[in-house]
């Protein structure tokens, strides 16, 4: 089996409960290393993430043990940068063994063509997003921030990881349609000029799945922080789940 799951946005001030929250990402980890292949994590795993030459952010050392664990065990570990959790400069590579992904990906897995990215700049005109975006993968810049103090980086960096999840549950955010959502407008271009079975995003938290033409999907796999939703492929069928689902 391969596992998809993006966007649990660990650490974020917004979570009543971190601890908890991380904890339930590490079952669904020993959950899934019964029959995993590789898990791809679709980015914003965690809410903000920012390594300087010799520290690390505090933290998350559940999380990033147990993925030590399953790497070591010889299951494939794919890390997706999203837009919170871009700086990562070779300690998730080194010390946890796991693959980082900068860009898109095109991979085929089992019988089938995958393509597979957070999703944040695709198909969007918007100018302040794509200017900030810009500004976050400059090198420069990002030396630039190296120079102040951790203490300060960190703090700063969940202020605006903090403010930016607000305005994003302040609004209704629901599937837009067809028409209007730009993961899908994307998704149904990218087909017209490429042979693909599988587009599979993260960074809208809603999970949908949705047939295009000639038996084409786009999968947007929704979170873990609210949803608690992923995916799961066995080499034909993909398929969207619910982890520990209320009720149950």
């Amino acid at each position: 089996m391969i596992y998809f799951l993006s966007d649990a946005h660990l650490g974020s001030r917004l979570v009543e409960n971190p601890r908890e929250h991380e904890q339930k990402l590490v079952r669904w980890l020993e959950q899934v290393r019964r029959d995993a292949e590789a898990i791809y994590l679709l980015g914003d795993i965690f809410d903000f993430w920012f390594e300087y030459k010799t520290v690390v952010p505090k933290g998350f050392v559940r999380f990033l043990g147990k993925l030590a664990e399953l790497s070591d065990q010889g299951i494939e570990i794919h890390f997706f940068t999203g837009n919170h959790d871009i700086w990562t400069f070779g300690y998730l590579e080194e010390e946890i063994g796991m693959k980082v992904h900068r860009e898109p990906l095109t991979v085929k897995l089992g019988n089938k063509l995958f393509y597979l990215a957070h999703g944040d700049g695709l198909y969007t005109n918007e100018p302040k997003f794509l200017f900030i975006r810009k500004i976050f993968h400059n090198s420069f810049a990002q030396r630039l921030f190296q120079l102040v103090p951790p203490r300060l980086g960190q703090k700063f960096g969940y202020w605006w990881s903090k403010k930016s999840r607000e305005k994003v549950l302040s609004l209704d955010n629901k599937y837009l349609g067809e028409e209007n959502e730009n993961l899908v407008i994307f998704a149904k271009n990218y087909i017209l000029n490429h042979e693909v079975d599988f587009l599979v995003f993260g960074h809208r938290h809603i999970s949908l799945d949705l047939q295009l033409q000639k038996q084409k999907r786009v999968i947007i796999l929704g979170d873990f922080v609210g949803i608690f939703s992923y995916g799961v492929f066995d080499g034909e069928n993909f398929r969207l789940e619910y982890f520990e689902p209320q009720g149950e």
